[in-house]
């Protein structure tokens, strides 16, 4: 993850899903390694994030890839899988 005070610049798919999965490890996976969740699974299904978990997640990408999520984003089909995310994240440019 980026260091306090560090700017972000564009990542690739790989490496933006890389830093959303390890955000989601750290801080909500309660049921082993995060390499077992697919791209596309959601992530409200598995149990693993909830509404509070949403806004967590919401500020992480904020301060992680300088997006402003907008209250009308924050929906399932933005923000309920890696691949989701990921592609949300590129459809935004940093603030």
């Amino acid at each position: 993850m980026l260091q306090k005070n560090e700017q972000y610049s564009p990542l690739s798919p790989e490496l933006t899903a890389k830093e959303v999965r390890s955000f989601i490890e750290e801080n909500f996976l309660f049921r082993g390694n995060c390499e077992s969740i697919r791209d596309d699974e959601s992530l409200i299904a598995a149990g693993l994030i909830d509404s509070t978990g949403v806004l967590e997640l919401v500020a992480f990408l904020e301060e992680q890839f300088g997006i402003e999520v907008a209250d009308a984003d924050i929906m399932p089909e933005n923000l309920d899988s890696i691949r989701a995310i990921t592609s949300y994240i590129a459809s935004h440019k940093p603030r």
